[in-house]
């Protein structure tokens, strides 16, 4: 079977159930599926991290799920009443997180020493992972919760797909060289033009009407377009460094479950943040 082929059955097989489940699962049994899948990217995201035993793996997947139930207890997700203060520190955290992995992925290998370390590396998985399913958890409890993560999904599809075949077309000057040596930026405008081309034929048909200001609508998913292609980065800087090249090969055609959820990792945050701040 061809790498290709490979790849359209295993996105078949993931986008599906995915729909089946945004529309048919309450937020609670959706966000333990969604947890699941985390705890997944974990048990990769440890081997990324350099952590050999099993036990020790096991025990990082441990420490990822109880950050998560932790999370959602203190900031009240489990009630139709969220603590939204909480979950913005929380996304405020994050964002700066990936500010400074903008400068670390830039610096790449230069700045190897000051995240290189086992336990820096472990730390950042908690930082990259949580967050994104505490940013997950409240969107679902929006009125549109289940459409608000749909949208930034095809945010981050928008983004590959414009970004592959602008790349293609016109990739030559390379955006992260030694860090995914595939990447332009040709691709990189590419991507963020489709993100943009969506969001605006979203935003003209968005059920009920947006609730903010067409323009901010784009201007919020530019920004998460762009802080998907900085979470792709990320993880192939780490695996880089690790001397693998795919996180996991649970997803023929495709590798492991951070090489799927990379890019929502910065974006849905990004998105979340955006979406607090603006008071949507």
């Amino acid at each position: 079977m061809s790498v290709l082929k490979q790849r359209v059955i295993t996105a078949i097989a993931i986008v599906i159930p995915l729909l089946m489940a945004l529309a048919w699962l309450e937020p609670l049994p959706l966000m333990v599926l969604f947890g699941l899948v985390v705890a997944g990217a974990a048990w990769e995201w440890s081997d990324m991290s350099g952590i050999g035993s099993g036990a020790l793996r096991g025990l990082y997947c441990l420490v990822v799920a109880a950050g998560m139930a932790g999370f959602a207890f203190e900031a009240n997700l489990l009630n139709v009443m969220p603590d939204a203060g909480l979950v913005q520190d929380a996304m405020h955290v994050a964002v700066i997180f990936w500010a400074i992995a903008l400068l670390w992925v830039m610096g790449y290998p230069g700045s190897t020493g000051l995240w290189g370390s086992r336990a820096v590396r472990a730390l950042m998985g908690l930082v990259v992972l949580v967050p994104t399913w505490v940013a997950l958890y409240y969107l679902r409890l929006q009125g549109q919760g289940a459409l608000l993560i749909l949208y930034v999904l095809l945010i981050v599809v928008a983004a590959d797909v414009g970004a592959y075949f602008a790349g293609r077309a016109w990739g030559r000057a390379k955006l992260a060289v030694n860090v995914s040596p595939n990447k332009s930026w040709a691709g990189f405008w590419g991507g963020l033009a489709a993100s943009q081309a969506l969001a605006l034929v979203a935003g003209l048909f968005w059920p009920g009407g947006l609730p903010i200001e067409l323009i901010a609508f784009m201007l919020l998913s530019g920004v998460a377009s762009l802080a998907s292609v900085l979470g792709d980065l990320l993880e192939s800087m780490v695996k880089r460094h690790r001397g693998i090249k795919d996180s996991g090969n649970l997803l023929p055609g495709h590798g492991g479950l951070m090489d799927r959820v990379d890019s929502l990792t910065a974006a849905i945050p990004v998105f979340t943040l955006g979406m607090l701040v603006i008071g949507w």
